[in-house]
């Protein structure tokens, strides 16, 4: 059987095992990927990580600054592909562009549709406590994840699991399911589905003031929003003016014996922090200006007492 003529739109990490598996079971015939952008602190031009890995397959590139200019659409139409596949590319296709292949366009999304539509499902899946998350690939339409889903596959979200952590699990179960949407798609065996609009919800980007920790909330609801932005953009508070980040905690059983944000006592690996309503233990902590550390480490050698109060 002649293997089916793909087009691969993708850019960070979380899209490359997508390509790696696009590229043995079809003939990809283009990477899209965004333009190098400085990084470091040298600034210099870095390719993105799909744009890295195509090179190794000696895979074309392209890096539109704009991919639904007259120009580029052209020249993905004259590609005449099959099917063109989408993970964390980075930019929203035109509906000429999704007209293109005639197996349409696949994305491969890092939530169970239709909830959790949007730029960072995985961060939000933990910040809001949810139990359970997945991956889904679905066939694009104009909306925004709005398209008839295609095939699922889920996780559970443990207590402790971090967005980092996740991100790995989804990262793997994302490919494997790619390899089994493009066999059903190419077979014709997959039975698209309409999302349910009124089960739906959007996970907004994020930023800095997201990562602000809000004290008076529930220890559990501090925990999930640190363990939900581990590695980025990472939850952070002020103590004496100062900002510290918080990179790891756990809830402790109890009601809290102080105001929201006060530390309450000094533990051996680290410290206990008052919320709203109970209380965590920090576990990992960046001071100012320096690398994460153990806080229990941190507390033993800097001034962090009983009585302090982060806000």
């Amino acid at each position: 059987m002649q293997k089916l003529r793909t087009i691969f739109m993708g850019t960070p990490d979380f899209a490359v095992p997508c390509l790696r598996t696009l590229q043995e079971k079809t003939e990809v015939i283009a990477v899209i990927t965004q333009p190098d952008r400085p990084k470091g602190r040298g600034h210099n031009l870095q390719a993105s990580p799909v744009k890295q890995v195509a090179l190794e397959y000696n895979l074309p590139v392209y890096q539109p600054e704009k991919i639904k200019t007259d120009e580029f659409t052209a020249k993905l139409e004259e590609m005449a592909p099959d099917l063109i596949v989408v993970v964390a590319f980075g930019q929203i296709l035109s509906q000429r562009i999704l007209d293109i292949p005639r197996l349409g366009c696949v994305n491969v999304h890092a939530s169970l549709l239709p909830r959790y539509r949007g730029a960072a499902p995985i961060h939000w899946s933990i910040i809001n406590g949810e139990t359970e998350t997945g991956v889904t690939t679905m066939l694009m339409d104009a909306g925004l994840d709005t398209g008839d889903m295609l095939l699922k596959d889920s996780v559970a979200i443990t207590e402790e699991m971090t967005t980092e952590e996740l991100h790995d699990k989804l990262m793997a179960m994302g490919s494997r399911l790619l390899a089994d949407t493009v066999d059903g798609l190419a077979a014709g065996t997959i039975q698209p589905e309409k999302q349910d609009d009124s089960i739906s919800n959007y996970a907004g980007m994020l930023n800095k003031e997201i990562a602000h920790i809000d004290w008076t909330k529930s220890a559990a609801e501090v925990h999930n929003l640190i363990r939900g932005l581990n590695s980025w953009p990472v939850a952070w508070s002020n103590l004496d003016g100062k900002g510290f980040k918080f990179w790891q905690t756990r809830v402790l059983p109890g009601e809290a014996k102080g105001q929201p944000g006060e530390v309450e006592e000094l533990t051996k690996k680290g410290f206990v922090v008052a919320a709203g309503k109970g209380h965590i233990e920090v576990l990992e902590i960046q001071p100012p200006s320096k690398k994460r550390m153990n806080a229990g480490d941190y507390v033993r050698g800097h001034g962090i007492a009983a009585g302090m109060v982060f806000n």
